[in-house]
């Protein structure tokens, strides 16, 4: 296949974000990395994109080198494809279009698992919020950190949440579901039987987060092809740095990088499967990062935007999720909370 021009692309993505005025920092990245790339060789160039060393050259980071190594392969890189689609649109008001279709929340926590509150003080925040629904999604019984609910605790949470729906006011609803854990072998981490009486079933892989790509890829798409599975959460289980909660507020900042797998074919999975995978809102979380988001929009699949919340306040992160969708390009029509409870409810029924 023939190369495209590293430098060309380079500076064109540099163009394109000082167009939508973007930090200048980001400007200065692409555009000494062009430098440095011009500068290189061409034998070298290669070399260095075949050993994955790109990034070891003055003024080239993680990001322009990938970029330097997709347009050797004579591939438009995906970043300058993402930017490229979204050139010209007006993001904020993009965003909030996507906020203000939205319905509900497919993961959402309470203090039944690791959530700061109860459910009833979720579902009031909710309504106060302007949702239809969420779907209260507590954790599964391995993740003993996060008191996972036991397979009697979630039948006694399902009595519960038929209650509290009988109480709550019109116009809202709690789904039932819970975020089971993606084991090792790729298999859920509930009884079938109870995993068939959900509303949604999100899952996330919590454990082996490092496992080598095969064996990661094997285990998700695994998953993924498990009828009882709707939503793909938090697909790399990366943490990314953030300020003012936590221990960030304290000066401390945990960090944990993305697992590797083929997203090709996971992405591939996930649209021949009509499985959603999850926009994770948590600013700590902000998964799956841009450049895969953009991958799985190309390839067709489903989203939902999600705040993964454990307390009140957390419910209104659903911001951070359509600004990222904003900027990626997903369609509004291809995210599963902008749609009714019914239309939701019929689209997990067909996994069945």
């Amino acid at each position: 296949m023939t190369s495209r021009d590293p430098v060309a692309d380079l500076r064109r993505i540099a163009f394109l974000l000082e167009r939508a005025n973007e930090a200048t920092y980001r400007v200065r990245a692409f555009r000494s990395a062009a430098a440095t790339v011009a500068a290189t060789p061409p034998e070298d160039l290669r070399a260095r994109a075949e050993a994955g060393t790109l990034a070891k050259l003055p003024g080239v980071g993680d990001v322009t080198a990938r970029c330097v190594t997709e347009s050797l392969a004579g591939e438009e890189p995906v970043y300058l494809r993402r930017i490229s689609a979204t050139a010209g649109t007006d993001l904020p008001a993009a965003a909030a279009a996507l906020r203000s279709a939205l319905r509900g929340d497919c993961h959402v926590h309470s203090d039944w698992s690791d959530g700061g509150s109860p459910i009833e003080e979720m579902a009031l925040a909710a309504a106060d919020l302007g949702h239809e629904w969420f779907v209260l999604t507590d954790h599964s019984p391995k993740l003993t950190v996060a008191r996972g609910l036991t397979a009697d605790r979630l039948r006694r949470q399902l009595d519960h949440v038929a209650a509290l729906n009988e109480a709550l006011p019109d116009g809202f609803r709690i789904l039932t579901g819970i975020e089971v854990d993606i084991l090792e072998d790729g298999s859920l981490d509930q009884e079938d039987e109870l995993l068939a009486r959900l509303d949604l079933v999100v899952g996330s892989v919590h454990s082996r987060l490092r496992d080598d790509s095969p064996r990661m890829t094997r285990r998700m798409l695994t998953a993924i092809a498990d009828p009882h599975l709707d939503v793909l959460g938090h697909m790399t289980g990366r943490k990314v740095a953030t300020t003012g909660e936590g221990d960030a507020a304290h000066g401390k900042s945990r960090t944990r990088p993305p697992s590797t797998f083929d997203l090709d074919r996971v992405v591939t999975a996930c649209r021949e499967h009509d499985k959603a995978i999850e926009i994770n809102s948590r600013p700590d979380r902000l998964d799956p990062p841009k450049r895969m988001l953009t991958v799985a929009v190309e390839a067709g699949c489903r989203f939902s935007i999600d705040t993964d919340a454990h307390a009140p306040g957390q419910l209104d992160w659903l911001g951070n999720g359509c600004e990222r969708a904003a900027l990626c390009g997903v369609p509004a029509e291809r995210v599963v909370n902008t749609w009714t409870a019914e239309q939701l409810l019929s689209w997990t029924g067909s996994h069945a």
